[in-house]
């Protein structure tokens, strides 16, 4: 292919995931009612508090993502030496990606193609391992909230309760334990007579060391806890009434059953709104302004940092074959 003709294909590529980013955001938006429910709940709520508090929630955006941009330069320093703002950048761009993609799996490729061309497959292995530490963590505390679910809310055979929370400690504990030995996927990888032949991608599992492994985790575990207080922010602002530690095991298990259950990156709102209101029925009847607090740090969270995300999709090489 000509250098013309591979100009023309990358402006082409640019532009349609731009645009059907776009054209995706604008629907979901435009057709969720719980946004404007959230506008008319933000209206009768004194104008400079909800000001505070929907700062400090976007601001708290803009933390989680610079977390997950650090972790993004830590996890790829043995590919790549890039910059703070490279990596925000990357960042950015995967989110783009991931409106359009199920499981957010276009949030690899957006990520990976700011690495050199011949390290962007290593990458999609080094980011499998940031995100495999961050569904540790969502899975922990989502199962330990479910545990207290159960004890507190459901009438269960002693049992039953018994045996499932020791199902779900057992589960817990061989995450942490492969979590730890990520090499052990190496070894099994390598076993594949057809996959051992491209350990030259995935050998890179096998260079996560304890220390770096519980570093991974500590990036995980900020963001965490800092998108969590989004929404203590938010539904203590709509609801001021509802307790904070049971408001609180309910968002973890929102995250929990989220990250559990596949879908479009985009459509998941509903999924979250479906299970913020079957679990906090148990504390508020207030389902409406759930789902409106729950739509608009989901619209803050990621379709924002979308929008954003599409100006660094114009930097983006798609025939760059450096080293």
């Amino acid at each position: 292919m000509t250098a013309a003709a591979k100009k023309l294909l990358s402006y082409s590529l640019k532009a349609a995931i731009i645009i059907l980013a776009f054209v995706i955001i604008y629907r979901r938006v435009n057709n969720n009612e719980n946004l404007r429910q959230f506008e008319k709940l933000i209206a009768a709520i004194n104008h400079k508090r909800a000001i505070i508090v929907m700062t400090c929630v976007v601001l708290l955006m803009l933390v989680n993502w610079f977390t997950e941009a650090i972790k993004w330069k830590y996890i790829t320093r043995e590919l790549s030496n890039i910059s703070n703002w490279q990596a925000i950048e990357a960042v950015f761009c995967g989110l783009t990606w991931a409106v359009f993609t199920p499981n957010r799996i276009g949030e690899y490729g957006g990520r990976v193609m700011f690495l050199p061309g011949r390290k962007r497959i290593h990458g999609v292995f080094a980011m499998a391992v940031g995100s495999f530490g961050q569904n540790i963590i969502t899975n922990t505390l989502g199962l330990i909230a479910l545990i207290w679910f159960m004890f507190t809310y459901l009438q269960l055979n002693i049992v039953i309760s018994l045996s499932l929370s020791l199902a779900a400690t057992s589960f817990i504990v061989l995450l942490l334990i492969f979590y730890f030995n990520i090499g052990w996927l190496v070894t099994l990888l390598n076993r594949i007579k057809f996959l051992k032949k491209y350990n030259r991608f995935f050998d890179i599992l096998d260079r996560y060391h304890t220390h770096e492994l519980l570093n991974i985790m500590g990036f995980c575990l900020t963001r965490f806890f800092v998108f969590s207080f989004q929404y203590y922010l938010v539904i203590h602002l709509l609801m001021p009434e509802v307790p904070v530690f049971p408001m609180m095991m309910m968002v973890f298990i929102l995250f929990f059953i989220q990250s559990a259950l596949p879908s479009l990156d985009l459509f998941d709102i509903v999924v979250r709104n479906y299970t913020a209101t079957a679990f906090f029925v148990y504390i508020t009847t207030q389902n409406l302004a759930v789902m409106a607090a729950v739509s608009s740090i989901w619209f803050i969270n990621l379709i924002v940092p979308a929008i954003l995300g599409s100006v660094f999709v114009l930097k983006l090489r798609f025939f760059d074959r450096a080293n």
